[in-house]
C-alpha cells in the first residue's frame, strides 16, 4: 500500500471544530457575516432546519451549496477564516453537488464577501505562514515531498498520458466549443509545450535548462528537437520515474535530470524554461530566483516562464496570510503578480519581460478535467491507500483552483525574458 502524508499526520491535517466561549463568539459573529453575503448571490444554502438562502434562492438552476453542521461549519469560519472554510468541506460540514460552481460564485465576489474593516485586521486575526515552511534551501525539499512525492500512483490516475501537472493550452475553437472533452487534454498540454519551447527559442543543439522537470514530458519534447537538456527537480519520486519516461522515449543519453535546488545550479544555458514553479519558491525568494536565472542564462539567451498569477493588490494584502493552500496542499507556495515579477526582474537583474500571454480559462478547463478524473477514480485512489478524508481534501483543492480561474481571480501566463541590450 502506498505510504501517503495522511498515514502519519490525520488529526493535524483535519482538527476538530474549535469551542469554547470565544470560539462561539467568533461562530455568531461568522454566521452573521455569512448570512448577509450569501443573501445577494446567485447561490442556493441550504441549512437543516429548512432554511434557504441566496439572491435567487427559489430559482433553479442555481449552484447548491448544503451545510450539514452549522455549529461547526461556523467555527471554524469564525476561528480560521478560509483555512476553516476548507477544513469545513474536508470535514464534511457541508458540501455541494458540484463545489467547482459554488466555490466560483464566491470567488467571483471575493472582495465583497468579508467587510473592509475587518480585511484591515486580517494580520491581527490570522496566523503568518510558519518558519519552518518559509522558501530555504532546507525547507524547499520538504515543501516540494509535502505534495509531489505523495505518490507518482497518485497523479497517474487523474493526470493524462503526458503526466503533465499544470496548465494546457487548448485551441481557440476547443474552447468556444467548451466544454473541452478528456481526449483533447493531452494534445493540449503538448501545444502550451511546444509553444514554451518555441518562446525560449529551443532547437537542435540548444543547451536548455528546466527548472522543474514535473514527470520529463518537456524533457522529452525538447530531446526531440535535439536540444540539450539538463532538468532539475526537489521531488525523488518524480525524479525516478522521469528518468524511466526518458529513456523510454530514446533521450537518456542527451538529457540529465538532477535532485537538486536552483540555488544550486551551475553553467551557462542559452534558454531557461519553469513551469509553474516559481509558485513554489515564496515572495521573499524571488530576489534570489531571479538572479538565478540572470547567472545561468547565456548571453542572447531567453527564459520562457509559465506561472500562475493573481492581482498585485490581493498579493500584497494576503502575502503574510496563511492560506488552507499553504497548509493542506502547497507548503511554502505564494502566486506572484505579474507586476512584481517585471519589477523584481527589473531592480535585481538585467532581464525584462518581453512577453505575456494569458490564457486563465484554459487552466479552468484544465482543472475540471482533472477533478471530474479524480472524482471517478475514487475507488482507485483508495486502494493505493489514500483514505475519504484525503479525497475530500483534493476534491476540495481541485474545485478551489478551478474557481479561481474561472472567476478571473487568477490567471495562468507564460512570461518570456531576455536582455535587451543584447537585442539589438
Amino acid at each position: 500500500m502506498t505510504q501517503t502524508f495522511l498515514d502519519t499526520t490525520t488529526d493535524d491535517l483535519q482538527p476538530p471544530a474549535p469551542t469554547g466561549p470565544r470560539a462561539r463568539l467568533l461562530a455568531g459573529g461568522a454566521a452573521t457575516l455569512f448570512r448577509r453575503a450569501v443573501t445577494r448571490l446567485p447561490l442556493r444554502v441550504e441549512f437543516p432546519d429548512g432554511t434557504v438562502l441566496g439572491a435567487h434562492a427559489d430559482t433553479d438552476p442555481l449552484p447548491r451549496m448544503i451545510i450539514r453542521d452549522p455549529r461547526s461549519f461556523f467555527a471554524r469560519i469564525g476561528s480560521q477564516g478560509l483555512i476553516g472554510f476548507g477544513e469545513s468541506y474536508t470535514a464534511g460540514d457541508w458540501t455541494a453537488p458540484d463545489p467547482a460552481a459554488v466555490l466560483t460564485v464566491l470567488a467571483t465576489d471575493l472582495a465583497g464577501l468579508v467587510p473592509r474593516p475587518l480585511q484591515r485586521l486580517r494580520a491581527a486575526l490570522l496566523a503568518p505562514p510558519p518558519d519552518e515552511e518559509v522558501g530555504t534551501e532546507i525547507n524547499a525539499r520538504t515543501n516540494i515531498e509535502r505534495h509531489y512525492d505523495l505518490s507518482n500512483e497518485l497523479f497517474h490516475l487523474f493526470l493524462d498520458e503526458t503526466m503533465t501537472y499544470s496548465s494546457a493550452l487548448f485551441r481557440d475553437a476547443e474552447m468556444e466549443a467548451g466544454p473541452v472533452a478528456w481526449e483533447q487534454l493531452s494534445d493540449a498540454q503538448c501545444r502550451k509545450i511546444d509553444r514554451l519551447l518555441d518562446a525560449a527559442g529551443v532547437r537542435a543543439g540548444t543547451r536548455l535548462l528546466e527548472i522543474g522537470t514535473g514527470w520529463g514530458e518537456l524533457c522529452v519534447r525538447a530531446a526531440a528537437r535535439g536540444a540539450i537538456v539538463h532538468s532539475v527537480t526537489l521531488s525523488s519520486r518524480q525524479q525516478s520515474l522521469a528518468r524511466l519516461r526518458v529513456a523510454s522515449a530514446g533521450y537518456a543519453d542527451s538529457v540529465s535530470i538532477d535532485l537538486l535546488d536552483y540555488r544550486d545550479i551551475r553553467g551557462s544555458y542559452d534558454a531557461i524554461v519553469s513551469v509553474e514553479m516559481i509558485e513554489a519558491v515564496g515572495y521573499r525568494y524571488w530576489p534570489t530566483y531571479f538572479e538565478c536565472l540572470d547567472r545561468l542564462l547565456a548571453p542572447g539567451g531567453r527564459v520562457a516562464l509559465q506561472a500562475i498569477t493573481m492581482p498585485h493588490d490581493r498579493m500584497r494584502a494576503t502575502r503574510n496570510t496563511y492560506t488552507w493552500i499553504q497548509k493542506y496542499i502547497f507548503p511554502g507556495g505564494f502566486l506572484p503578480s505579474t507586476r512584481v515579477i517585471e519589477t523584481t526582474a527589473a531592480r535585481h537583474t538585467e532581464l525584462r519581460v518581453r512577453e505575456v500571454h494569458g490564457f486563465g480559462q484554459h487552466y479552468a478547463e484544465t482543472l475540471r478535467l482533472w477533478r471530474e478524473r479524480f472524482d471517478g477514480r475514487a475507488a482507485e485512489v483508495a486502494d493505493i491507500g489514500f483514505d475519504s478524508r484525503f479525497r475530500r481534501m483534493w476534491q476540495f483543492y481541485l474545485a478551489y483552483s478551478e474557481a479561481g480561474f474561472r472567476s478571473g481571480y487568477l490567471d495562468v501566463q507564460h512570461i518570456v525574458l531576455d536582455r535587451p541590450k543584447e537585442q539589438s
